[in-house]
């Protein structure tokens, strides 16, 4: 199969898994704001991996992704009846933190000092000797 129906594919269950997610009854999925932010298929199909970001830290992410996985069950069911595949794949759930992340690097660059220097406002260099 081509790769481009792959990439297909992954965006489909990424959309299926996003709408499901209201469906879970499990307070770790439920409580907390979860977002399915990438999905990828492997090229024989038989394996998904699902990245999972949640509002709350990565504490709270690391729950969801437990809950999301003991929903495993109700997902495949909800990607079986909306996509079609011969065969659905496993699921694999993995926390997605590049969201502290980023927020982590903005705040360290936001604090850097910012250095100007007074002696040339026009922008260029001068050769003093």
């Amino acid at each position: 199969m081509a790769n481009f129906n792959i990439k297909r594919l992954s965006e489909d269950i990424r959309r299926e898994l996003s709408a499901a997610v209201s469906g879970v009854k499990d307070p770790r999925v439920a409580e907390g704001f979860v977002t399915i932010t990438r999905c990828e298929v492997t090229n024989d199909m038989s394996y998904c991996k699902v990245w999972v970001a949640c509002m709350g830290g990565e504490e709270r992410t690391a729950k969801a992704v437990e809950g999301m996985k003991a929903a495993g069950g109700y997902f495949k069911k909800q990607i079986a009846a909306r996509v079609r595949m011969r065969k659905i794949p496993e699921l694999i759930f993995q926390a997605d933190n590049s969201l502290e992340y980023s927020e982590h690097i903005e705040n360290i660059i936001a604090n850097l000092p910012k250095h100007v220097e007074d002696n040339d406002e026009s922008g260029e260099e001068t050769d003093e000797d």
